[in-house]
Parts: C-alpha cells; sequence; structure tokens
C-alpha cells in the first residue's frame, strides 16, 4: 500500500491508501469545523477568508488565515523533504517518519485538551494550524506514494475529474480502455465516499469525545501501517519459499 512504487504499484495499493486516508481526511475535516469552525483539510476558502478579512481591514484575522495557508505549505514541504532524505537510505520506509508526525499531531491535541483551557485566546489558531499542517503532510505523502494518482484530503478536483471521467463513458467503446476509465471512477468514487463516512462518523463521534474524535484516525493511521508491514512481511516469506536458495 505504501511501500510499492513504479511498475510494482497496482490499482488495489491505490484502493487501500485511498480508503483509508481519505477517511482520515473526513474525521478530520468534520472536527475541525465543529470544534474550531475553521476548514482544517484544504487551503482553498482560506484565500477567500483572507481577502475578505484584508477589505474589513481586520488584520488580525487576515493574518490567521495567511498563517494556515502557509502552515499546509509547510506540512507539504516538510513530508517531501524528509520522503526525499529517507529515501536514499530506506527508500522502502521513507513514508513511516510522516505518518509518525501527523500520529503525533493527532495525540498531541487530543492531550492538550486536558492542559489548555479553552479560553486561551491563542489556542484554536494552534489547533487548527496544526491540524493543517498535518493535511499538508498527508496530502503530500499520499501524492508521492501514489504518484499523484490519488488524493485525500479536499475533493474539488476530484469532482472536476469524476465529471469528466463519467461524460468520457459515452464514448469510450474499447474494452481495455473502459475498463481502464471504469477503474478510475471507482477508485475516485471511493476516495469520495470515504471521506464523507469519515465526516458522519467523525460528526456522531464528536458528540460524545469532542477532540479525543482525533484518536480515531490515529487509529486509522496505526492500522494503515500495520497492514503494510503484515502485508510486506507475507509476500517476503511467500517468495522465498518459494525461491529458497
Amino acid at each position: 500500500m505504501f511501500r510499492h512504487k513504479g511498475k510494482g504499484r497496482t490499482y488495489t495499493h491505490n484502493l487501500k491508501l485511498a480508503s483509508i486516508l481519505s477517511g482520515v481526511a473526513g474525521v478530520v475535516n468534520i472536527t475541525g469545523v465543529l470544534e474550531l469552525h475553521t476548514l482544517t483539510t484544504n487551503v482553498t476558502g482560506h484565500f477567500a477568508f483572507f481577502s475578505e478579512e484584508l477589505v474589513l481591514k481586520n488584520y488580525r484575522m487576515a493574518f490567521a488565515y495567511l498563517f494556515y495557508i502557509l502552515f499546509f505549505l509547510l506540512g507539504a514541504f516538510i513530508s517531501s523533504l524528509v520522503m526525499e532524505w529517507v529515501s536514499k537510505y530506506k527508500p522502502q520506509t521513507s513514508y513511516v517518519i510522516p505518518i509518525f508526525i501527523e500520529i503525533s499531531i493527532f495525540s498531541a491535541i487530543t492531550i492538550s485538551t486536558f492542559l489548555v483551557p479553552k479560553e486561551y485566546s491563542g489556542f484554536s489558531m494552534i489547533l487548527s494550524s496544526a491540524l493543517l499542517f498535518a493535511m499538508g503532510l498527508q496530502n503530500a505523502l499520499v501524492t508521492r506514494v501514489s504518484q499523484s494518482v490519488v488524493r485525500t484530503t479536499h475533493l474539488t478536483g476530484l469532482f472536476t475529474d469524476l465529471g469528466i471521467e463519467l461524460s468520457q463513458l459515452f464514448f469510450y467503446k474499447d474494452r481495455p480502455a473502459r475498463i481502464q476509465l471504469n477503474k478510475s471512477i471507482f477508485l475516485k468514487l471511493a476516495i469520495i465516499c470515504c471521506f464523507f463516512l469519515g465526516c458522519i462518523i467523525g460528526g456522531f463521534t464528536y458528540a460524545y469525545f469532542e477532540l479525543r474524535t482525533l484518536l480515531f484516525p490515529v487509529g486509522l493511521l496505526f492500522f494503515a501501517l500495520w497492514y503494510d508491514r503484515i502485508l510486506f512481511r507475507y509476500y517476503y516469506l511467500k517468495r522465498k519459499l518459494r525461491n529458497p536458495h
């Protein structure tokens, strides 16, 4: 799911990756909206909010939205930088550090609810920045691992691509091309559905656990790492049994 690259990477790898991590993004999205009243999985809306606050001369809020945009960018930058550096030494595990950083951020936010009073004025801005950093990190990770096939933190481009591909169903007659098109459509639908499912589950969970809802994506990320390692060990042993020498 994470390890395979180039020709060794299959449609199934991307489907598994997309399903789990878009679910993570969905939970983070709804948690950010309900707790912080802020979009925490993409920066498109923040450009509009930044411009609005600038026009209204509310420079403090304008700076806050600019801060959010830069933190998403910083997350993507750090993710790619770490993966590039680690891949020189251990290319098969270059994804591990960004995922552990993401897990650490979600865990720290959960713990912070017990340590920092909500009345603290800068608390909301710090949490929003941290979540945007984590989502920038995840988006860059998924983009690199899937070779730009999968996006998991926002849906605008996905709906655009899905609309284009659905229109192509009326014209593609060649069987191999149609099969490939159907697979691409199904992948995008899987991402959209898992993102929505993450939002719904996160919304119901937030009603009882508030920011501790972020422990759910922590569990999903640990599961993804565990599953990837188990699968790697399985195929390694399978190859070893086939070729004992």
